[in-house]
């Protein structure tokens, strides 16, 4: 029978459980989540195990993501049954820190970790400041926790992109492993944000992945006609409001041109009702 998940509060505690696992000869992973957990999030978890023999998950609902105008008062808050369904994954720790924990001086930090220019595009245009509350809060958890390996979500290609450019630019040593989109059967990518639609709204944010396959239907033709697909999902359906919708080289993360081919990605963005959604999938351009 499995030891009994800890929930940690402090830097100190998460500091000395791994310090006796270190000095035990085991490897650390970490999955960052701001909770109000689902599949999605246990698929980070059994992909981290796989490759650690420690297993630590954070849940932090990071007040520097959020812009002044979003919905951080509103995000999903399930503590208890967080602890539960981590526990129930054979997680071996749970940080909970509160905001002052993790930042002291009243939810901000006056250092911060820059997206650069990547950072002020797509999401980064939409949410100013957006990936550089994620890039300075996932230092810090690195810093914290010093994991051998990190689990994050394909479904935030820009975040999970900036988060391995960070690594390779900063020499952390931790590997940074991407994990699938988790997707009902439906097609509708799993996000926490989801909790917060109705059941009309459930059925309009279909749009995103509907989108995504009109794509990936004409990625023969190249970007513009898979960008041309896409936007007529969004042009019949007036329950949804098309924030961006892009195709870039998931290499580098530039926009692709009508002369690409290979990989490309195909980025998305929408509000359903008062819910922002993202998703993305990649194809590629014979």
């Amino acid at each position: 029978m499995p030891a009994p998940i800890q929930t940690l509060t402090t830097i100190e505690a998460v500091r000395e459980l791994v310090g006796g696992a270190r000095a035990a000869g085991s490897r650390i992973a970490l999955v960052p989540t701001m909770g109000a957990l689902h599949e999605g999030h246990a698929e980070l978890v059994r992909t981290a195990a796989e490759h650690a023999d420690v297993v630590i998950s954070s849940v932090f609902v990071n007040p520097m993501q959020f812009g002044p105008h979003e919905d951080l008062d509103r995000y999903p808050r399930t503590p208890e049954a967080d602890t539960e369904r981590l526990a129930a994954l054979g997680v071996d720790a749970v940080f909970m820190p509160g905001v002052d924990e993790v930042f002291p001086d009243g939810g901000r930090s006056a250092t911060i970790v820059s997206a650069g220019h990547l950072g002020t595009v797509l999401e980064g245009r939409s949410r100013p400041g957006h990936y550089d509350g994620v890039l300075t809060v996932v230092t810090k958890l690195f810093s914290i926790v010093a994991p051998d390996v990190a689990a994050f979500g394909e479904k935030d290609a820009q975040q999970l992109f900036l988060v391995r450019r960070m690594v390779r630019d900063l020499n952390l040593p931790v590997e940074i492993l991407g994990v699938p989109t988790v997707r009902e059967l439906d097609g509708l990518a799993l996000s926490s944000r989801n909790a917060m639609l109705t059941a009309g709204e459930r059925r309009d944010a279909l749009a995103l992945s509907r989108a995504l396959e009109a794509a990936g239907s004409a990625a023969d033709r190249g970007v513009e006609s898979m960008l041309a697909a896409a936007q007529s999902v969004f042009q019949s359906d007036t329950g949804v409001q098309l924030d961006y919708l892009a195709i870039v080289d998931p290499r580098t993360f530039a926009f692709a041109s009508d002369a690409h081919h290979g990989p490309v990605q195909v980025l998305v963005a929408a509000r359903v009702g008062a819910v922002r959604l993202i998703d993305n999938a990649v194809f590629s351009i014979p």
